[in-house]
């Protein structure tokens, strides 16, 4: 069974939430997740689905290990939301400032 290791709240940092959403991918990733109340799989948190699916693993393993999601397997899916009130929380007006702007 996979078990998806998150890191608590205080040991969220501003570098490493700041480095994962430097990607411009991370970055449109976590802007179909903000303000949604229900998870997303991988494939449907993606803009572009026919992303290979090794990648699409290691950019919600940089997100995750970011502190920016949440990942719970529900059966075959991997199911994620934004951890949106732990980073307001630790960072407030962060998410709403840099998701924002546009991307160039």
């Amino acid at each position: 069974m996979v078990q998806f290791v998150h890191p608590a709240r205080n040991d969220i940092t501003l570098a490493g939430v700041l480095g994962a959403l430097a990607d411009p991918m991370r970055l449109r990733i976590v802007r179909s997740l903000y303000g949604r109340i229900d998870c997303m799989s991988c494939t449907e948190a993606t803009p572009y689905p026919a992303m290979p699916k090794s990648t699409l693993s290691n950019h919600f393993r940089v997100l995750r290990e970011a502190g920016l999601v949440q990942t719970e397997k529900r059966g075959v899916e991997h199911r994620n939301i934004l951890r949106q009130a732990d980073i307001e929380a630790r960072f407030p007006g962060l998410l709403t400032t840099v998701l924002g702007f546009e991307e160039a």
